[in-house]
């Protein structure tokens, strides 16, 4: 189910609608019978006690007051809640197979697939045209912060008007939450549940759940910043199996600055081991994840030590400016400054100015891009070779990836809307061609080098990483899609624990020998 109309990042409507998603595809879970079901069952509990609340206080007030027959709609969506309250009473007190179980989780499937068509084509469009576009912002705002608060176990005796939901739901929320850590349950709210994992990949994301992330759509960003990550997962797996945790060594690691008056780019400079003392090594230029609003140099380091050792390079990660502090394009304009001062500086660093590849992981797989197409519009130098690991392109979610992941840790549809939301300080920005790469015309993508597009199953950005290999071979650019079944987004930087990781590692190491071979045979890539 889609809404009828565009929404932006951050819109009530638009949350809601992430929501509904997530939720229908963990139904589509349930049904089929795979995965676990009892955490399956758990984290639908979890998101629906969540979002029933969060809807009640923050959203049907206005509905009721503005929109025509408000009173009415409202009436008719609570006395739905109640059914749904009541259905996840009975799948949290039942165990999965159990008659009970079953019979209720036909009914709240029955029941919500009834719900969401109604509301995200009568009820959010009456509310939007009521109370327009900038009170549906602050309403998104509301029902993210509702949803903080919010009771994570059903309570069909508390629901009803915001009065009594807000008098019950405070110690209601307190209970669960001790409920929650007590029994466990909140060490799997955050893992994938589908089955569709590979073991290895599961028991990094078991291992990130155990963790205790919050949604991070319900966070503000210091908080977000401070949550665990997908590397604090590995460094668990590598504990809990025993295994040392210390980074993989590489011969050198070097922090070093470019000085400007706006503000120091900090860069951190990797060199392989064994150690190369010869000079004109090649170099990857490499740009973080973290939707432009999280992630740094620690957080993504595992990466960069992989790629300078399986390709003996230099890696220059590149730390950029966060929104929303910095909002787009300060993260773009910090990518290419860094890219131009790294080429003019390449011998400094040890490298080959003629052998320089770029290369990013999803927010910063968008500004590597991003960075080789501005590069291109200039006329002048060029990377050798793009490395695009699940790169963001667009900001459109109307794709497969982004219903059939819609649920997929730790990145799902709704994180992905927080991330927008807190990049872009205008509506339009989002349409930019700095970012939204993948409509870029076939002039502008002709004549870009050569490019390896790594995309991931469990991943919402898997579809537009594809769609944008498929236009960058549509304007004759050399390009290779490498697809990994069974991973989630961010499964590139667990080569610790993951041979996936590590089979994807070494394919864009060799990718990059081979253009690296080729440019120091050929005197480097023309301009």
């Amino acid at each position: 189910m889609a809404l009828p109309y565009e929404t932006l990042p951050g819109d009530v409507d638009r949350a809601i609608s992430d929501d509904h998603a997530a939720i229908e595809r963990i139904f589509q879970h349930l049904e089929a019978k795979r995965g676990d079901r009892r955490t399956l069952a758990d984290q639908l509990i979890y998101q629906l006690s969540l979002h029933t609340t969060a809807a009640e206080l923050a959203v049907y007030p206005d509905l009721a007051g503005a929109a025509a027959d408000g009173r009415g709609l409202t009436d008719r969506i609570r006395a739905e809640h109640q059914r749904i309250q009541e259905c996840l009473a009975s799948i949290d007190r039942n165990n999965p197979g159990s008659p009970d179980f079953e019979e209720a989780l036909d009914r709240l499937i029955a029941e919500m697939r009834k719900h969401v068509p109604e509301e995200e084509r009568e009820s959010l469009p009456a509310l939007r045209d009521a109370v327009g576009p900038r009170r549906m912002a602050e309403l998104g705002a509301a029902f993210a912060d509702a949803k903080r608060r919010a009771p994570t176990r059903p309570h069909p005796s508390a629901t009803g008007a915001p009065p009594v939901t807000r008098a019950f739901g405070a110690p209601a929320a307190m209970v669960d939450k001790v409920r929650d850590r007590t029994s466990g349950r909140q060490n799997k709210l955050a893992t994938d549940a589908s089955g569709l994992l590979e073991p290895q990949a599961q028991q990094v994301l078991d291992a990130y759940s155990s963790l205790n992330p919050k949604p991070i759509e319900t966070l503000e960003p210091q908080r977000a910043r401070k949550q665990p990550t997908p590397a604090d997962a590995v460094s668990r797996v590598l504990a809990d199996t025993g295994r040392p945790t210390d980074p993989e060594p590489v011969g050198s690691v070097e922090d070093i600055t470019i000085p400007r008056p706006s503000g120091d780019i900090a860069l951190r400079v990797y060199r392989p081991t064994p150690p190369v003392s010869a000079r004109n090594m090649p170099i990857v230029i490499y740009f973080h994840g973290g939707g432009f609003v999280i992630g740094d140099l620690d957080s993504y380091d595992s990466t960069p030590r992989g790629l300078a050792n399986r390709e003996q390079c230099i890696v220059v990660s590149v730390e950029y400016r966060h929104a929303p502090e910095h909002p787009f394009p300060a993260a773009h304009d910090d990518a290419l400054e860094a890219t131009r001062w790294i080429y003019d500086h390449a011998a400094d660093l040890g490298g080959d100015p003629d052998r320089i590849a770029i290369a990013g992981e999803s927010a910063g797989g968008n500004l590597a891009a991003s960075t080789c197409l501005q590069l291109r519009a200039e006329g002048g130098w060029l990377p050798a070779f793009q490395l695009l690991v699940y790169p963001m392109v667009t900001g459109t979610i109307d794709n497969e990836s982004c219903a059939d992941s819609a649920d997929a840790r730790p990145l799902s549809r709704a994180a992905l809307s927080w991330y927008a939301k807190h990049t872009f300080s205008t509506p339009e920005a989002a349409k930019d061609p700095r970012f939204d790469v993948l409509n870029a015309p076939a002039d502008r993508l002709r004549g870009l080098p050569p490019t390896l597009v790594i995309t991931a199953e469990r991943d919402p950005l898997r579809t537009q990483g594809q769609r944008y290999a498929d236009r960058l071979i549509q304007a004759g650019v050399e390009v290779e899609c490498r697809h990994y079944e069974g991973v989630p987004h961010e499964f590139f930087g667990m080569a610790p624990v993951l041979d996936a990781a590590r089979d994807a590692q070494q394919h864009a190491a060799n990718a990059l020998h081979a253009v690296f071979t080729e440019s120091h045979a050929t005197g480097g890539r023309a301009g």
